[in-house]
C-alpha cells in the first residue's frame, strides 16, 4: 500500500485573519479569483513560485501556509 503526501494549506486561515477576499488576494498575487479558490479547496495544486507569492502576500511563512498530510 502506496502512503502518499498531499499538499494542503492554510491560505483560507490567513486570509481571514488579514480581512482579505479571494479576489484581493488574486489581484495581489496576479491569478484570478478562481485560481485562489481552487488553491484553498485543493483543486488545484500551486506552482512553487505562486505558492512563495502567496506566502509574501499574506506575510507567512511557507510552512505556516503550505504543509503535506
Amino acid at each position: 500500500m502506496e502512503n502518499r503526501l498531499e499538499l494542503q494549506n492554510r491560505i483560507r486561515m490567513w486570509r481571514a485573519e488579514k480581512r482579505m477576499s479571494q479576489g484581493e488576494l488574486a489581484e495581489l498575487v496576479n491569478v484570478s479569483r478562481q485560481t485562489i479558490s481552487s488553491i484553498e479547496n485543493l483543486q488545484f495544486c500551486p506552482s512553487a513560485k505562486l505558492a512563495l507569492l502567496i506566502c509574501v502576500a499574506l506575510d507567512k511563512k511557507f510552512e505556516e501556509v503550505f504543509y503535506f498530510e
